[in-house]
């Protein structure tokens, strides 16, 4: 069967979480500062109700594959929003789901009239830094906004 992409819905929440925090624990990111610990991971659809904010998922048979969204994070400069909670499940990698999630997200940025996208992460999750490379983000010396995950020590940014 085909992989389906679509918004995130309130069923999808429980999985999601899931997801996020076993794959947390497979890198070894599993720490205070980051989702893995931040109460709203429990509740992505309710969060991307937010305006101009959109998460989408990524499901095969039923099952979740992962997903990616934009999110306007406070104190963001005018025009940026963050690409926000990019994951895909181990039997996912490698068959493009990451990179068309990132990719629909990176539409809904312009979409909504974004002009810069900016994003958070860690040295460990090399596969997706080098997917964010290839796409065009680039390196920052400091975070920006403020999205409370002070254990992330890459910051990158997109400008469309």
């Amino acid at each position: 069967m085909a992989i389906t992409y679509r918004k995130i819905e309130e069923r999808d929440d429980e999985s999601l979480a899931n997801l996020i925090r076993k794959i947390f624990r497979e890198f070894k990111i599993d720490k205070p500062g980051t989702v893995y610990t931040d109460p709203t991971t429990d509740h992505l659809s309710a969060v991307f109700t937010a305006a101009q904010s959109v998460y989408w998922v990524a499901e095969e048979d039923g099952q979740l594959l992962g997903g990616c969204g934009i999110y306007p994070t406070a104190g963001l400069p005018d025009g940026c929003v963050e690409l926000v909670k990019l994951y895909a499940s181990a039997e996912a990698r490698g068959k493009g789901v990451g990179k068309a999630l990132m990719q629909k997200s990176i539409e809904s940025a312009q979409h909504f009239g974004y002009n810069e996208i900016y994003l958070e992460s860690f040295p460990e999750l090399t596969a997706a830094i080098s997917m964010y490379e290839k796409t065009g983000f680039k390196y920052l010396s400091a975070p920006l906004g403020n999205s409370g995950h002070f254990a992330c020590n890459v910051w990158m940014l997109l400008v469309l």
